[in-house]
């Protein structure tokens, strides 16, 4: 049954897919839906199988086509002010509004939309569509899909991330590396605090001299234009320990994350901590109490994007949304992922990242309606290449 992107979105809204929780129920939907019209799907489970991955393939399967790709899980609502149902489809003055809508179940929507109109064409390569999980909190998810295609032969020639851009085809956006560390010291009465191992002490060294790598980072000669901020970022984001005043600390953790311009490791800040509490810290902890230690975890890594403006991909996605407006971005995605297994990559969505993760977070329907062009333009340029329109 043919449904408007606006019907898919509103279906796609009603599905909670917080991270935190399952995404198969909305799962189960879209693999009923492309069933529907003959499309098998195949999913990709997390290890609890809670949550899975999708991937299908309309047309030849002999070629490499290209690959539609989009995250299914939202960030949550609690503690924001929303005016209207989160997870019910609202319009208002030409606006949907609902948790998802611009990032990024609209572009998910208009991918389902665009399922029949591809279907009815002689395609001289396919399509494939990929619903990934677990994007929000890493892009943790995705990795069991991209093992797969990373055996698979031939691959797509090139893949499309639908995320908020507003259609502006982005090139570009940073790596980024989450990462948590562990100090342990010794507890003692504060009234002999020189007798204990202050975590929280140690803790804020260790702080202190990531605001200095993030210094570094930051110099001029290191700034690409193409980015904002235009140089590497470091910064701390959680900190706790500590059990009363009058108790030293034995105990302190922060989690930190950089994010690097394309061709930086960021595992490099990382490393170069690590080397800052095994050379500078631990031994002075360690002439107090023997077991104090610095562990650092990490949480959560991707890759940044950097795809070539004279590149294929680019040349087709101007072509597809009718801009050369090249661009990056500031958030991350999926995309540096799915470039390092051999698939060029490219953002280009509906909606904005200004409405994402807000309350009443909202797509126009406009961009709805100029996504489901662009899927338009893309099914007659699998036709012929030569035609736009």
């Amino acid at each position: 049954m043919r449904l408007s992107s606006r019907d898919l979105l509103a279906k796609l809204v009603g599905f909670p897919t917080v991270s935190r929780a399952s995404n198969l129920a909305l799962i189960g939907f879209i693999q009923d839906y492309l069933r529907g019209f003959g499309v098998a799907s195949e999913l990709f489970f997390s290890e609890d199988r809670s949550k899975a991955n999708l991937f299908a393939t309309l047309g030849p399967t002999d070629r490499g086509g290209i690959l539609l790709s989009g995250h299914t899980d939202v960030v949550p609502v609690q503690g924001q002010a929303w005016s209207l149902p989160a997870f019910e489809l609202t319009e208002r003055d030409g606006r949907l509004y609902g948790r998802g809508t611009a990032d990024m179940k609209g572009y998910l929507a208009c991918m389902l939309a665009a399922v029949p109109r591809f279907l009815a064409s002689e395609m001289r390569m396919p399509v494939h569509l990929a619903f990934s999980y677990d994007e929000e909190v890493g892009c943790l998810g995705v990795h069991s899909l991209l093992a797969a295609l990373r055996l698979r032969r031939p691959l797509p020639i090139a893949c499309i991330i639908g995320e908020p851009t507003q259609l502006q085809p982005v090139l570009g956006h940073k790596g980024k590396l989450a990462m948590r560390c562990q100090v342990k010291g010794a507890a003692c009465h504060s009234a002999y605090a020189p007798q204990g191992v202050n975590a929280i002490e140690y803790a804020a060294r260790l702080v202190t001299e990531l605001g200095a790598i993030g210094e570094r980072l930051a110099a001029p000669e290191l700034h690409s234009a193409r980015f904002d901020p235009p140089y590497s970022t470091v910064q701390t984001g959680l900190i706790q320990g500590g059990q009363a005043l009058n108790i030293v600390p034995a105990d302190c953790q922060f989690d930190f994350e950089v994010r690097a311009l394309p061709g930086l490791d960021p595992q490099c800040v990382a490393d170069e901590l690590a080397q800052f509490a095994r050379e500078r810290l631990l031994p002075r902890m360690r002439l107090v109490h023997g077991a104090s230690d610095i562990a650092f975890t990490r949480l959560s890594a991707y890759p940044g994007l950097a795809t070539a403006p004279d590149s294929e991909v680019a040349s087709l996605i101007a072509l597809l949304s009718g801009r050369d407006d090249f661009g990056t971005v500031a958030f991350g995605s999926e995309g540096g992922l799915f470039d390092q297994v051999g698939i060029p990559t490219v953002l280009c969505g509906p909606g904005s990242m200004e409405q994402g993760h807000k309350p009443d977070e909202f797509i126009s329907l406009a961009q709805l309606q100029d996504c489901d062009a662009l899927m338009e333009r893309l099914a007659h340029w699998l036709q012929s290449p030569s035609v736009t329109s």
